[in-house]
């Protein structure tokens, strides 16, 4: 049987593959290289025993501030190993923010990725009343070394020189399930972000949960791609090391197709938002086809579905149809699988409602996406769509262990071990999102259908209430606009107005293609933003995605944008999310134009 706790559970892991395999990847240069589950042990054992060196006292929060790369989970396992905690910072972070982080953790040590993050904690390091010791992941960083500010390398070699085996195995052995195993700090749409204190019991209620729903094994091959500094990607990774299968660590997100074909992975967590962009793709890449080829690809899909469906339920499968969903495969079904590498078993999506359509598409495929809901403050999961048990344009059942309700007000409350312990140093705060009787109030709006599945509508503080009375879910109009090809961003607004208007991101690679098509001469994406026709075809674009939305719910005026909301000037957060409080103020003169009339 398992150990109850992470730490405990990598080095039982370590030592079940010590002789098996690779269990990481990273990339150097043009190449993938491996480290070894041995080595993998090692390294969290010398880096644990670094940190012992250090001075480092039980159930103290350390920090990291970087990308994806197999340092990441080596530091997060060394850091649990001495029985401390992981406080995790964005990569993208700026300097203010990792300093609020810090400040508020009480951070005494902190492990950086490079030379944008090192430089940003050099900022506020001096007048920080805590923060010692800086830890550089990457060799190439150019750092004022000492004592207290060193590279990864350096903390290994005085972990190998460390005569602590004898007490990182005391501390090993001292952990407890109730343990704190990590503090994540919540996204912050609204107000200061909030570190949720998650145990270890609370991250193996998500591995039990799994673990007998989805077909994973030591052989699958995981590409990380949302930040590990996010509960989601995070709790995952620990799931994928607890069953022994591998992980390529996916350090720019703007290769994720060229590594997909590379790596050919079997699993990989996203979000809604890359899912629409690979779906809006392909059918973009269809409607330049020839009549003959939308028809045949579309009969494809459809084949697909029906074929995929009889299989999910058990039906018979007509000797028609598996003659059909031949043919289908090799002329239609097959590419869409081989774009991804051709061995993908499974996504998982969360963070954000996804359009049904996308999820059938890709189940035509025979690729499933695991749509599931959860919180940074659930750890994260609280329901999921499993392979043998689901309802596309659901985000699925409860997860077992976990009891979730519906409230008065059509709020989700959950309730189970999962759920996090408080928010770190704020009981004020912990005391508004829990009922009496110990449930989290998600903020979130749902309801359950007659077979038990739970539909997200809106995030509660996001729902736009018009000035006609009317209630508008943006979420679910903006995914909507979202699945179109030349839109890579969108923002619905109209709190207290008498109609409904959007902040538009044209995907500016597709529109420049357009223009050139077209013969439209511009000289930026500003100029080209305010051409007469562009503004057009934007119209045209979105009252075809509207046909079947309410009146009240179309889009009556929008503006085009000439650059992408962005992580670093906190307009979205590292899931993709829109932080409307804080574009509502970044564009109030463009959005009251739009009201102006």
């Amino acid at each position: 049987m398992q150990s109850r706790d992470l730490a405990s559970m990598i080095h039982e892991q370590v030592e079940k593959y010590a002789d098996r395999k690779n269990a990481l990847y990273y990339k150097d240069g043009n190449e993938w290289k491996g480290i070894s589950w041995r080595e993998f042990g090692e390294r969290i054992d010398n880096a644990a025993k670094g940190l012992l060196e250090l001075g480092i006292n039980e159930n103290e929060l350390l920090a990291i501030y970087s990308g994806n790369r197999p340092e990441w989970v080596i530091s997060d396992y060394a850091i649990m190993s001495i029985r401390c905690a992981t406080v995790t910072i964005y990569a993208t972070s700026v300097s203010e923010q990792a300093e609020y982080i810090v400040n508020d953790a009480r951070v005494r040590v902190i492990f950086v990725d490079g030379q944008f993050q090192y430089d940003n904690v050099m900022k506020f390091y001096d007048r920080s009343e805590t923060l010692e010791y800086v830890i550089v992941f990457d060799r190439s960083t150019e750092i004022q070394k000492s004592e207290k500010i060193m590279y990864l390398d350096d903390l290994y070699e005085i972990g190998k020189k460390s005569g602590k085996d004898e007490l990182l195995k005391q501390r090993l052995q001292s952990i407890t399930p109730d343990d704190i195993a990590s503090i994540i700090y919540t996204s912050g749409t609204t107000g200061d972000p909030k570190g949720a204190m998650l145990a270890h019991e609370s991250f193996f209620v998500e591995i039990d949960s799994l673990e007998p729903a989805f077909p994973m094994t030591a052989d699958d091959i995981e590409l990380v791609f949302l930040p590990l500094s996010h509960v989601y990607q995070k709790a995952g990774s620990h799931w994928i090391h607890s069953k022994g299968a591998t992980q390529y660590f996916c350090h720019d997100a703007d290769k994720i197709v060229e590594y997909f074909q590379e790596i050919r992975p079997t699993y990989m967590i996203g979000v809604p938002r890359l899912y629409e962009k690979m779906y809006a793709a392909v059918w973009a890449n269809i409607e330049k086809s020839s009549s003959l080829k939308k028809k045949i690809f579309k009969w494809g899909i459809e084949t697909g579905k029906k074929y995929q469906y009889a299989v999910y339920r058990r039906e018979p499968i007509p000797f028609s149809l598996k003659i059909k969903h031949a043919i289908a495969n090799k002329l239609v079904l097959q590419k869409i699988r081989d774009l991804l590498g051709g061995r993908l078993n499974f996504f998982s999506a969360g963070g954000a409602p996804l359009a049904k359509e996308i999820e059938e598409f890709f189940f035509a495929a025979n690729i499933f996406i695991a749509q599931g809901y959860g919180l940074t403050e659930t750890c994260p999961m609280g329901t999921y769509n499993c392979p043998n048990n689901f309802r596309f344009g659901t985000v699925g059942k409860p997860i077992p262990g976990n009891h979730i309700k519906i409230a008065p007000d059509g709020e989700i409350l959950i309730k189970g071990k999962n759920v996090m312990k408080g928010y770190w140093n704020k009981p004020e705060a912990t005391a508004e999102v829990m009922t009496e009787d110990g449930y989290f109030k998600t903020g979130d709006i749902g309801e359950y259908d007659e077979d038990g599945f739970l539909k997200i509508t809106d995030r509660k503080k996001d729902i736009i209430v018009m000035a006609t009375g009317k209630n508008v879910a943006p979420q679910k109009i903006e995914s909507r606009m979202g699945q179109d090809y030349y839109v890579e961003q969108v923002v619905v607004i109209g709190d207290k107005q008498k109609y409904i208007t959007a902040l538009v991101v044209p995907s500016f690679p597709a529109l420049e293609e357009y223009a050139r098509e077209k013969g439209i001469k511009y000289e930026s994406h500003e100029d080209l933003v305010k051409k007469p026709e562009i503004i057009q075809f934007y119209r045209e674009r979105i009252d075809a995605n509207s046909y079947d939305l309410a009146d009240f719910e179309k889009i009556k005026k929008f503006t085009l944008l000439p650059k992408p909301l962005t992580i670093e000037r906190n307009e979205i957060t590292p899931t993709l999310k829109v932080k409307r409080r804080v574009i509502a103020e970044a564009y109030k003169d463009v959005i009251n134009q739009m009201y102006a009339s």
